[in-house]
């Protein structure tokens, strides 16, 4: 990978081609399950997502030996997808970029508010 593809993110757009090219090979209901592994993991991801790719090459990977061993994507993951995909970024409870953000902007208003009430006494 070179410092330009890193900048635009085209290796990105290529590794994700190449994930959605396996996935369309899966049988329907593996390709469900593909498609909400994807949705329930991103939340997970750093701005660019970067982070979550080796993440979900080994969530394919884990899709493909099992259709490819005849097993139903329900016997391997269960019923509880969004548990699943909590589990392999991090466990239940971990801090997604969202909440990293919301401690950001409580930080910053703490700080104005500490400052403005400063001023007035």
């Amino acid at each position: 990978m070179t410092f330009w593809e890193t900048v635009t993110g085209s290796d990105l757009t290529r590794e994700w081609k190449a994930f959605e090219t396996r996935a369309a090979a899966l049988p329907a209901d593996h390709r469900a399950a593909w498609e909400q592994i994807t949705f329930h993991t991103s939340p997970y991801g750093d701005f660019t997502g970067r982070n979550l790719m080796p993440i979900l090459d080994g969530a394919l990977g884990l899709l493909e030996e099992t259709a490819a061993e005849g097993q139903s994507a329900h016997e391997v993951l269960g019923d509880d997808i969004a548990g699943f995909c909590a589990a392999l970024t991090g466990g239940e409870g971990a801090r997604t970029h969202r909440d990293r953000w919301r401690e950001q902007l409580n930080r910053n208003v703490a700080k104005k508010l500490v400052r403005l009430a400063g001023q007035g006494g």
